[in-house]
């Protein structure tokens, strides 16, 4: 079920393993389409923002050969660096600890900045692909894969079949779908900053069927983190889910980091005691 003509790389990983470390849709599948319009060579340096379980991570060292930092906030950096020197890439793969607006980097430090089924999470915000191409040289390369939307949605209303219970009884659409946008809707946001120069926003070819079949895995694997959405995704069929490629160059960066959280204690009066 996990075999995918589209995704040779893929197929060469573990089924178990795969399964194992999952936290959505299958990141290996995202990761590898990701980097057929990806320039990666060995030895760059790459930030793996939102890596989740490493998989990601270790995937691309061991089929690049390039240095990654595994970054998340909510997975332990001793799980994950069990999983890298498991995989054998302790060399290449270092497990980080941080939130996406407090990232302990240099500035310019990165070859490329990478993102799979995270971004939508936090680059919604207007200010923050500036923040982020802080962290990646000049003519780098940003790349981001999101769930997203095929079409706008009419009226802004979201379809029946994915605000109705599944037969599990899980509803698909949550109010973090709100984050879900279409890839001109991405690629509008990307063009609106002066740091990167878009080089590509599309959509994966049949990204609805990869999701659902990785769903239907994950119920016969029985190791699904969440209830399958499944049936949901089988309803919609492609009409509004599926996912979102965005590819760009960085260009120089300067100025003030934002997201710095020392920035806010010069503001905050000073703590009184008594």
């Amino acid at each position: 079920m996990l075999t995918r003509p589209e995704f040779p790389r893929s197929n060469m990983y573990d089924p178990d393993w795969v399964t194992s470390n999952q936290m959505g849709p299958n990141a290996l599948w995202l990761t590898e389409w990701l980097c057929a319009a990806l320039t990666l060579k060995p030895g760059m340096r790459v930030l793996d923002l939102g890596c989740g379980k490493a998989m990601t991570s270790i995937f691309l060292a061991r089929e690049f050969g390039v240095r990654v930092w595994a970054t998340d906030l909510w997975v332990d950096p001793s799980d994950n660096w069990r999983r890298v020197v498991a995989a054998a890439l302790p060399d290449l793969v270092t497990p980080v600890r941080a939130e996406a607006h407090a990232l302990p980097f240099a500035d310019g430090f990165f070859d490329a900045a990478i993102s799979i089924d995270a971004y939508q999470y936090f680059g919604t915000d207007e200010l923050y692909l500036a923040y982020l191409c802080r962290f990646v040289r000049p003519e780098g390369s940003l790349g981001v894969v999101v769930p997203g939307l095929m079409a706008e949605l009419p009226d802004g209303q979201v379809p029946p079949h994915l605000r109705l219970p599944q037969s599990n009884g899980k509803v698909f659409w949550e109010d973090e779908c709100s984050s879900f946008h279409t890839a001109s809707w991405w690629r509008a946001l990307w063009e609106r900053s002066n740091r990167v120069n878009v080089r590509l926003a599309d959509t994966l070819v049949e990204g609805w069927r990869h999701w659902r079949d990785f769903e239907l895995a994950l119920e016969v694997s029985g190791k699904g983190l969440f209830p399958s959405d499944a049936e949901a995704i089988e309803a919609d069929r492609g009409r509004s889910l599926g996912f979102v490629r965005l590819l760009a160059t960085a260009r120089a960066t300067t100025g003030p980091n934002l997201y710095e959280p020392g920035l806010l204690a010069r503001f905050e009066p000073p703590a009184t005691v008594g």
